[in-house]
């Protein structure tokens, strides 16, 4: 029986297993049966807390906390804002980390994120410093299509900045946005739309490369404050992020980012994987 934990952060969801010293790597069928909202627990993704060492990517602290971090599609995934507080929390409550700690170092295949436990129940991630390009990249929705801004935030965005007569809630993300010129994303790209409310003040909704539409991103919400920032002309700033799940903030300064929203476990419990037979 696997232990595991659920948690969310504004409402992008996640199965948290421990696996310490990488003795028991999920393959794809179990990542794609634990992340299947009918037959398993149901996620947007795993995050698995395995040492660093035991990851060939990680040339940093062997023994820094890496968030092993696979898709519902069990496709890898370089980063996750949302994901990184969560796994943050679940560090603490599992007593993972030392009792009191408050700011944790997070191994992941972007580079060391640092996370700050806040009073008011909060989690703070420093995420890089996003790269934003306009590099003629196209979005397209049916008949529709927009011209958007490229952001690395350690993984790929394409984020479209709606103008007037678009409407935010009705577009179709049912099926993944296209995108021309293909070899911009060889990949795949997470593609966000945008309106603006007020200034400092953004809504969003995101399909989620790997995984379809989700009710948030938390590096999506980083990448749509920069690129918001760029056509404003403006570099440091605060922004509010609405997404479906809720709102975070994103705080941008010198080239750098930080993140800060809720991050929640909601439930603890043992699962059987397939093919794994029950003991007497």
């Amino acid at each position: 029986m696997l232990e595991f934990a659920k948690g969310h952060g504004t409402r992008n969801d996640f199965v948290l297993v421990t696996d310490a010293d990488d003795a028991r790597p999920l393959t794809d069928e179990e990542v794609r049966f634990l992340t299947d909202r009918r037959a398993g627990i149901g996620g947007d993704g795993i995050l698995r807390a395995v040492r660093g060492r035991h990851i060939p990517e990680w040339d940093g602290d062997p023994d820094v906390w890496f968030m092993d971090y696979r898709n519902a599609d069990a496709s890898i995934a370089e980063m996750c804002g949302n994901g990184v507080r969560v796994f943050a929390r679940y560090l603490v409550e599992e007593g993972l980390v030392p009792e009191g700690t408050t700011e944790i170092p997070i191994g992941t295949r972007a580079g060391l994120r640092a996370a700050a436990l806040l009073d008011d129940g909060r989690v703070r991630v420093w995420m890089g410093r996003p790269a934003t390009a306009d590099s003629g990249t196209t979005v397209q929705i049916g008949d529709s299509n927009w011209p958007a801004t490229n952001v690395d935030v350690g993984n790929p965005h394409a984020v479209v900045l709606l103008g007037e007569g678009d409407e935010l809630a009705e577009l179709d993300l049912t099926r993944a946005p296209g995108w021309f010129p293909l070899e911009a994303f060889p990949s795949g790209v997470n593609v966000e739309f945008v309106d603006e409310l007020a200034p400092g003040h953004v809504r969003m909704r995101v399909f989620e490369r790997g995984v379809g539409e989700t009710d948030s991103c938390g590096t999506g919400t980083v990448a749509v404050a920069s690129a918001v920032a760029r056509a404003h002309g403006e570099t440091d700033g605060r922004w509010t992020v609405e997404v479906p799940g809720g709102k975070v903030e994103v705080d941008l300064a010198q080239g750098e980012a930080w993140l800060t929203g809720p991050a929640e476990i909601v439930a603890r419990g043992s699962v059987r994987l397939p093919g794994e037979e029950i003991d007497d």
